[in-house]
């Protein structure tokens, strides 16, 4: 049993370490204009795919930034779309750089959608993401009172908008594929 735990703790290591090189490697060598594709999914002729060649989503899930990220489909309020997210091993997807949020635009829009829920929440006045990221970067179209919409949603045409947390959206959930 001490065997597969020290084995288990030395494979996550190494992993972890994977990731950093990879995220090195990607910040150097990846084109600003590039578009990530998902594994086994769907070819858009307009997709470039060099960070496909180390990608380790599950199926139909999209690379980006050494984190993986899914568009559900079925509209639901937040919250249970954060219980939904967190049985995939997720959390509600952040946006922390305009980058990503020009992904998450771009994924939203290819299933047709033109909005989703993301993971800002607002709690004693200070917005937050659910996955403990840095609520640094803000894309607001508009910001409504608070107090009643305290949960976040993306737009594919325009910044993130907040409205009430029980309305029933699709959603975005994002992990990274090298946690243990």
């Amino acid at each position: 049993m001490k065997t597969v735990v020290v084995l288990s703790v030395l494979l996550c290591a190494a992993i972890a370490e994977m990731e950093a090189e990879l995220k090195n490697d990607e910040e150097e060598s990846v084109p600003e204009d590039s578009v990530p594709v998902p594994r086994n999914g769907p070819v858009f002729e307009e997709a470039e795919a060099p960070e496909s060649r180390f990608n380790f989503c599950p199926d139909g899930w999209y690379s980006h930034n050494s984190r993986c990220f899914t568009v559900v489909n079925t509209a639901t309020d937040w919250y249970t779309a954060e219980e939904h997210c967190t049985s995939l091993g997720a959390h509600l997807a952040s946006a922390t750089s305009a980058r990503e949020y020009a992904f998450l635009q771009e994924i939203t829009k290819r299933v047709d959608l033109s909005s989703a829920w993301l993971g800002g929440f607002r709690l004693q006045s200070r917005w937050m993401w659910i996955d403990g990221q840095g609520f640094y970067y803000q894309k607001w179209y508009s910001q409504a009172s608070s107090s009643s919409y305290a949960c976040t949603y993306l737009n594919t045409g325009y910044g993130w908008s907040n409205y009430p947390c029980t309305s029933a959206r699709r959603f975005i959930c994002s992990k990274n594929p090298f946690s243990c």
